[in-house]
């Protein structure tokens, strides 16, 4: 008989146990913050996850538990460059080792190069999922060939018009000084 698992609830060392194997294809709207970030772009996004859990032995010791986790999306941001939609690929290729609890997570944290998060009973596979895109999102997203033309110019016409009837704020003081009433 296998054990159904659910990545809302996961007991992570039963999980590992039994070799699980975890896998989805959820809907954008599953994971509220990520949607928000979306800013309702396209809610019909689909995020496609992996989950594989294992035992490494470990000498002397019962063995390390280990998560190895692969997602992938298509997310909508806006190009910097056009400002127009773009779907920028996120891929999510990560592996976590569990340890008994965060004190010994940030004890290990220094001197780790893998990434520790603490054992628990009812681990939440998708906040995980969620933190990691929304780690993975580029901060200034933009196409590659933006589909539209970009004006590269840093001022236009009406800008250099408006600028050349602004009166010079330095012009009184030059009047001033041609008065005599200066110094």
């Amino acid at each position: 008989m296998t054990k159904e698992y659910s990545p809302d609830r996961l007991d992570i060392k039963a999980f590992a146990q039994a070799g699980g194997h975890l896998s989805g294809h959820d809907s954008l709207l599953k994971y509220e913050r990520l949607a928000q970030e979306a800013k309702g772009l396209h809610p019909d996004l689909l995020v496609d996850w992996k989950a594989v859990s294992e035992i490494r032995p470990e000498a002397g010791g019962p063995g390390q538990i280990w998560l190895h986790l692969s997602v992938h999306a298509s997310f909508p941001m806006e190009c910097q460059r056009c400002l127009t939609p773009v779907d920028v690929p996120l891929d999510v290729e990560r592996s976590f080792r569990f340890v008994a609890d965060e004190a010994t997570a940030e004890a290990l944290d220094e001197e780790c190069d893998e990434d520790l998060l603490a054992l628990s009973r009812e681990f939440d596979l998708r906040e995980l999922i969620e933190d990691e895109l929304l780690m993975a999102l580029p901060v200034v997203p933009r196409h590659e060939e933006c589909p539209t033309s970009v004006p590269l110019a840093s001022s236009n016409d009406d800008f250099e018009v408006a600028n050349s009837e602004k009166p010079n704020p330095f012009a009184a003081l030059a009047a001033l000084r041609k008065d005599g009433k200066g110094t």
